[in-house]
């Protein structure tokens, strides 16, 4: 075969295959478009009837929704028909319950206003009878004022002295019972304490007294040291402001001067020109003048031995001056700086007893005398001058305080100054720590017998036990038992602001009844 047949071959098979398809495209599409129609028409039919149930669905579910809301608003109004019969219920009652209350109120106020009209009728008969009990009372008392012989202040005066009597009776006998209740239970310890402390601090009963009296080898010296026309004697009291007292009194000189430091230094001048055998003017002013020093190192070495003997460190150098002053000077005989370390050694045992500070008591102790180094010089009390000088020097305040209340002058603020108070009272009041002249002791005696006579109901009084008792002997008519104990207390106190004694005097009061009679 040749090519141009094989062309035109291809291009009749080209020609038909044109002219097929365009006949196959038009009959798949009338096919086509055949079913379509077919499907569009069933899709229809079930779109109609899913519609026509859709509508039977929606019309059913109506209904059943128009029942539920009529069902539910007959329920409703029901339930408000029932609440609305409740409340009506309940405001029926209320109204009940105020008519009740209303005539209750009523009746209520009528018995009020009829109890006024009773009370105000009452009102009246009971002002009638308390205007005839007024009159009775008077026509009472006017009779008992006829029967007695009293009027009715003195009526009130006698029941107002019984009342007295019978709560002094009372107040005696709690006093009595509190008193002897603190005693008991105070006393054992205070007597442990007090008993411990002495025995601990145990020294000499003998007391030095201050020396005025020179010793000389012969009655000659005597002549030596008034010196030719006295000038001997003149210089030596000019120098040392002492008086010189030589009289018969057989190898011996008094040395007789207000300021004990002064006498001392007179004491050891007029020593030292008797050991040297030359007594002239000049060499008088030589031995005055060594004697001041030795004096004052003597104070000076004093003072420190004291506060070192007590364990007290810290204090003034002036205050240890004074310290040393004190021991050339004496109270009732008892040598005042003896007596300041024996009161700081009773504090310091008495402050570890009762759990204080030991070293501030016995600081207090031994300064609590201070003012007695120079109230000689100064006026004014000892105690007085000593917080002065405390203040003075910076002292603490607790020991301060225990300087101005160790004689009770002011009010203790520590118990350190109460502690001080009892050692001074322990120190003074221990045998043999004091000695009185006759004329003092006779003239206390006396004292406390004016002041105990000069109460009233006292028969008579005596000073027993060297003036440390006053035995009172009361009238038993005047003075009752319950009298007794509050006049015993009245003695005390009046003893304490007049009389100035050492240690403590104790108040007897006897009261003694008695029957006589007579055989015939």
């Amino acid at each position: 075969m040749t090519g141009t047949t094989i062309i035109v071959a291809i291009v009749a098979v080209a020609v038909a295959l044109l002219i097929a398809i365009p006949l196959t495209s038009k009959a798949a599409v009338e096919k086509k478009v055949k079913a379509d129609a077919e499907i569009v028409g069933t899709a229809e039919d079930k779109a109609r009837s899913i519609i026509d149930e859709a509508l039977k669905t929606a019309e059913a579910k109506k209904r059943e929704a128009l029942l539920e809301v009529k069902e539910e608003s007959l329920r409703t109004k029901n339930e408000l028909e029932k609440e609305t019969k409740e409340r009506r219920n309940e405001l029926q009652k209320y109204e009940k319950r105020v008519l009740a209350k209303e005539e209750s109120v009523d009746k209520k106020a009528d018995a009020v206003e009829k109890r006024e009209a009773e009370c105000t009728a009452r009102l009246a008969e009971l002002q009638k009878k308390e205007k005839r009990v007024e009159e009775l009372e008077l026509k009472g008392v006017q009779e008992l004022e006829r029967v007695s012989g009293l009027t009715s202040e003195q009526a009130k005066q006698e029941l107002l002295k019984s009342v007295e009597d019978d709560v002094k009776v009372d107040v005696a006998k709690l006093y009595k019972e509190l008193e002897s209740k603190a005693k008991e239970d105070a006393g054992k310890k205070a007597k442990e304490y007090v008993v411990n402390a002495i025995q601990k601090c145990a020294v000499d009963h003998v007391s030095e007294a201050t020396i005025s009296v020179v010793q000389l080898p012969s009655d000659e010296m005597k002549g030596r040291i008034i010196g030719r026309e006295g000038r001997n004697i003149r210089t030596l009291e000019t120098m040392t402001g002492v008086d010189l007292i030589i009289d018969d009194t057989p190898e011996a000189v008094v040395l007789s001067a207000f300021d004990p430091v002064r006498r001392e230094i007179a004491r050891v001048a007029l020593e030292k020109l008797i050991v040297d055998g030359r007594i002239h003017p000049a060499r008088i002013e030589e031995m005055v003048e060594k004697a001041q020093k030795e004096v004052e190192n003597q104070i000076r070495e004093e003072g420190e031995a004291a506060a070192m003997d007590v364990g007290v460190h810290g204090i003034h150098p002036e205050l240890l001056k004074l310290l040393g002053r004190m021991k050339f000077r004496s109270s009732y005989g008892q040598n005042a700086l003896k007596h300041s370390i024996e009161v700081a050694q009773l504090s310091g045992l008495l402050a570890g007893e009762v759990g204080v500070d030991v070293r501030m008591a016995k600081r207090a102790g031994l300064l609590h005398d201070i003012g007695k180094s120079i109230d000689h010089e100064v006026e004014g009390s000892h105690i007085q001058i000593g917080v002065d000088i405390c203040k003075k020097y910076k002292e603490n305040a607790i020991v301060i305080n225990a300087v101005a209340a160790h004689h009770g002058d002011v009010e203790p603020e520590s118990l350190i100054a109460c502690i001080v108070q009892a050692a001074d009272a322990i120190s003074a009041a221990r045998p043999g720590a004091r000695r009185e002249t006759l004329e003092i002791y006779t003239n206390r005696l006396k004292q406390l017998e004016d002041i105990t006579n000069s109460f009233k109901g006292v028969d008579k009084s005596f000073a027993i036990q060297a003036g440390r008792e006053i035995r009172v002997m009361v009238v038993p008519e005047h003075v009752s038992d319950a009298d007794m104990v509050i006049m015993a207390r009245d003695i005390a106190k009046q003893i304490e602001a007049e009389l100035k004694y050492p240690g403590q005097i104790k108040v007897n009061v006897i009261r003694e009844s008695r029957a006589v009679d007579y055989a015939k």
